[in-house]
């Protein structure tokens, strides 16, 4: 008994090949009841294979060194800041090592010697006044003249440096800029120019640098500039003879406390900040992208083949009637989706793959990941996808043949002759309680406090979306009585079957129907809830921003601090506000344990800074913002739980823990940022050391144009620094990064076309299963106008429906965004964007159902009634 109970089980699970031969035969037989399942399952199978493809390749490559490439390890800093087991938050900034850490290194066995490297971005320009660029856009470093050993780089023309006013030019550099030796340079670090005489070009042997040009100084003299004496960005390790890579990388972690050891590509992490952030941005996104997909498309399929077993009803009453098992039909339903789902799979891995490259280059466009960022094609995604997709059709499979195949006979026959009304209470309460459930999440900010009240409100749009799964026929049926003789007139024949056929088959109509109302929901939240944060980020800087005149860099890290004091002086200033930005970590209590989320801040002077920057100060005095204070917005303050004249943990960007007492909270986050810190101590922290903009506030009463050719004068001197107006800093991307928006828009694009895909494969099956329908209604008088009307009735019903429940699934989440992030119940609604998701909505359901209407009434009505169900 065991033993066979067993092998059922095991059959359930892997078909016996004649049941996959049985399968391939009704497959062939009743091609187009398989076509919505295949299409379905393909279009899941590309997406789920496009992130494996990223995710794989975020975790297996990235971009290859090119300083350190003669070098056999290289080490950093812990340039990441551990969540929890799977998940951590890369630092903004680069994280450096104490200078002592060389000559522990060097004292390890195996390493012949160790170099300490800086990284200096620099602009270079000639003695015309022309700055020579990177290749391609990227920056130029200096470093010292050590650190060329670790290409290595070896002199072509001239020497190496050897005083403070020296410089060695990487061969591409020099000929980009015509520089010849003994010329005379400027290199600008920050904003402030120093003369260097060229004493000399190098080049690395075999290769060049495609992603940064390279100057070199004494060591000396890159320490200097660097701002920092005592600390390196990396130290490059030259092996000794017979150490491998892997091999020191293990010895100098157990000797050196405090170091990462990189071997292999894992080198350009360190070399490239970019590169590392990339890499872990793509595994963080593909994987939680990734992970949400699998779960749409198990929902999908199984309401696929849901509707594709209520096509089969008479069919499968007939196979019980005459003596089929319930096992019997557990397995050739699941033999069939074993033979559909693989072959789907199969045939969605090459398009997977072409939509991980156009994720990539979009990834590019948005600024997150570098355009030499490698992608890694391999067997294992495809394999993953493969496993998922047959999983995820078994089981859609066997739950939508449970009810089929545990019926008697008799009831299944009579079952089979009219499509049941009433949803399962299981269902109808499951769907009723997520209703309230979905509105606490939404409103309960004592529940989700701060920036956590817009996104639980974002992700309460899930529970609506489940809730109108499991309510959809219900809803449908209610919608039809309410408003199906305003959508179509009774008088006629055709607007009279329309209102019945939906009324009867309520549930055929729902499985079209409550798709494309999730994806209006979530196309509504995405593309809604974006508005209104932007709306309102551009609103608090529009009204806060009091400055006339804008100081920024047009090349170079940024504009130093020395620049501030040479405008305070200028005839007509009233104020001026340095900021300098970076992203910091604030760790928090959060039930049980602790949680860390990522802000953007930025750096100020706190002197009269409400004439150039408003905050919208709600509870203390930013003036106190000196030393280790901070200031919070509202949502920051709600969401960490600080109060004024209590302490936060926070990180700076290279990871630096402080503990600032919070002197403020104010209002303008969305404009200005989520933290307020002194500027002094941000610049002190980032990488470049320089400010993102000054801002300049005028005596009232001085001529615009008068102070704007006045500040040009002073800062004449320093060349990489341009003079604008308020516009300057307006157009500017936002403290929190440019990036993200284009990233959610990426996913929410993938998400709904897979769902705009349901929703066309569900309609097209329901409407062409009814060839016997239509052809039944022509025998008996109908013409195929009549019946082209009916069907326009139809959509109509479907398009009304849809965007109603929609949009009341969407209201509550919106209005709890726009509460969470700027107090106010009223989101911001565009117009551009309701007049797309509308348009988009018509066209699918409409285009579909009259496609499929058209297929469906291309045979003789005497030929159609009798051909297959």
């Amino acid at each position: 008994m065991v033993i066979r109970r067993i092998r059922r089980l095991v059959r359930l699970v892997v078909p016996y090949p004649r049941d996959l031969s049985l399968a391939w035969s009704t497959i062939k037989g009743r091609k187009g009841g398989f076509v919505g399942s295949f299409v379905a399952i393909a279009a899941g199978s590309a997406v789920i294979t496009a992130c494996g493809t990223l995710l794989v390749s975020g975790l297996g490559t990235g971009v290859a060194p090119e300083r350190y490439s003669g070098t056999a390890v290289v080490l950093g800093g812990q340039q990441s800041f551990r969540l929890d087991e799977t998940s951590q938050v890369r630092y903004s900034e680069r994280v450096t090592l104490p200078v002592d850490k060389v000559a522990a290194v060097a004292a390890v066995p195996g390493v012949r010697s160790a170099i300490g490297d800086v990284n200096v971005e620099v602009s270079v320009l000639t003695s015309n006044g022309d700055t020579v660029p990177g290749p391609d856009g990227f920056p130029v470093f200096g470093h010292g003249w050590s650190a060329a050993a670790l290409a290595p780089f070896r002199v072509r023309d001239g020497r190496a440096p050897a005083a403070p006013d020296e410089v060695v030019l990487d061969a591409d550099l020099a000929a980009r800029g015509g520089v010849s030796l003994d010329e005379t340079v400027r290199l600008v670090v920050g904003s402030i120019p120093s003369s260097y005489r060229v004493v000399g070009t190098a080049a690395i042997q075999g290769n060049g640098l495609d992603r940064q040009s390279a100057v070199f100084v004494t060591d000396d003299q890159a320490a200097r500039l660097s701002g920092r004496p005592d600390r390196v960005d990396a130290v490059g390790v030259l092996a000794a003879p017979g150490a491998t890579p892997e091999q020191l990388a293990e010895r100098i972690t157990a000797a050196v406390p405090g170091v990462l050891a990189h071997t292999g590509t894992g080198r350009g992490d360190v070399e490239f900040l970019d590169v590392g952030a990339a890499r872990s941005l793509v595994v963080e996104t593909a994987a939680s992208f990734g992970g949400t997909m699998v779960l749409i498309v198990v929902f999908v399929v199984a309401s696929t083949l849901a509707l594709s077993v209520r096509q089969r009803r008479r069919e499968l009453a007939l196979l019980r009637a005459i003596g089929a098992t319930p096992q019997q039909i557990h397995w050739m339903i699941g033999a069939e989706m074993t033979v559909v789902s693989s072959v789907g799979a199969v045939v969605g891995a090459a398009p997977g793959v072409a939509l991980a490259f156009v994720m990539r280059g979009v990834f590019v466009l948005a600024g997150v990941m570098p355009p030499d960022f490698r992608m890694r094609v391999g067997l294992l995604p495809v394999l993953a996808s493969l496993v998922l997709c047959m999983t995820s059709a078994r089981l859609a499979g066997w739950l939508v043949a449970r009810r089929v195949a545990k019926v008697s006979p008799v009831e299944a026959l009579g079952d089979a002759t009219v499509e049941p009304t009433k949803i399962g209470w299981v269902r109808l309460i499951i769907g009723v309680v997520l209703i309230p459930l979905g509105l606490l999440l939404t409103f309960g900010n004592a529940v989700s406090p701060g920036d956590s009240a817009a996104d639980t409100a974002g992700s309460a749009v899930l529970v609506f979306v489940v809730a109108l799964g499991c309510l959809g026929p219900q809803l449908l049926r209610g919608a039809i009585v309410l408003f199906g003789s305003r959508l179509n007139r009774q008088s006629t024949a055709s607007g009279f079957l329309a209102q019945a056929n939906a009324r009867t088959n309520s549930k055929r109509f729902s499985s079209a129907t409550i798709p494309l109302a999730m994806g209006v929901t979530l196309a509504a939240v995405q593309v809604f809830g974006a508005s209104t944060a932007i709306a309102g980020a551009q609103h608090q800087l529009e009204d806060g921003l009091r400055a006339d005149h804008v100081l920024t860099a047009s090349s170079g890290a940024g504009v130093s601090p020395g620049v501030v004091d040479a405008v305070r002086g200028v005839p007509g200033v009233a104020v001026v506000t340095p900021v300098a930005r970076m992203q910091v970590l604030l760790t928090f209590p959060s039930e049980d344990s602790t949680a860390t989320k990522v802000f953007a801040a930025q750096g100020v002077e706190p002197e009269r800074l409400s004439e150039t920057m408003d905050l919208a100060v709600d509870q203390g005095d930013i003036a106190e913002l000196h030393g280790e204070a901070v200031a919070l917005s509202r949502v920051a303050a709600q969401t960490v739980r600080a109060r004024v004249g209590g302490t936060v943990d926070l990180r700076l960007g290279d990871g630096t823990l402080v503990a600032p007492r919070v002197v403020a909270i104010y209002e303008n986050g969305l404009g200005f940022g989520d933290v307020v810190l002194p500027n002094d101590l941000v610049v002190a922290h980032t990488t470049a050391r320089v400010d993102a903009a000054v801002l300049i506030r005028s005596v009232d009463g001085t001529d615009p144009q008068a102070l704007a050719d006045a500040l040009r004068g002073v800062v004449a001197r320093y060349p990489t620094v341009q003079v604008g107006d308020r516009q300057t800093f307006l157009a500017a991307p936002g403290p929190g990064g440019s990036g993200d928006w284009a990233l959610n828009l990426l996913f929410q694009t993938v998400l709904l076309g897979y769902i705009a895909i349901a929703v066309v494969n569900t309609l097209v099956m329901a409407t062409t299963a009814r060839v016997r329908e239509f052809a039944m209604l022509q025998l008996i008088g109908a013409s195929r106008n009549q019946l082209h009307a009916m069907m326009n009735g139809e959509a109509r019903l479907v398009v009304f429906s849809a965007l109603l429940f929609g949009s009341l699934a969407t209201i509550p989440p919106l209005i709890g965004i726009s509460l969470g992030l700027t107090q106010s119940p009223v989101p911001s609604i565009s117009l551009t964007g309701l007049s797309a998701i509308v348009a988009i909505t018509v066209a699918l359901s409409w285009g579909a159902i009259r496609v499929a209407t058209r297929y469906a009434l291309r045979q003789a009505p005497v030929d159609a009634i009798g051909g297959r169900e």
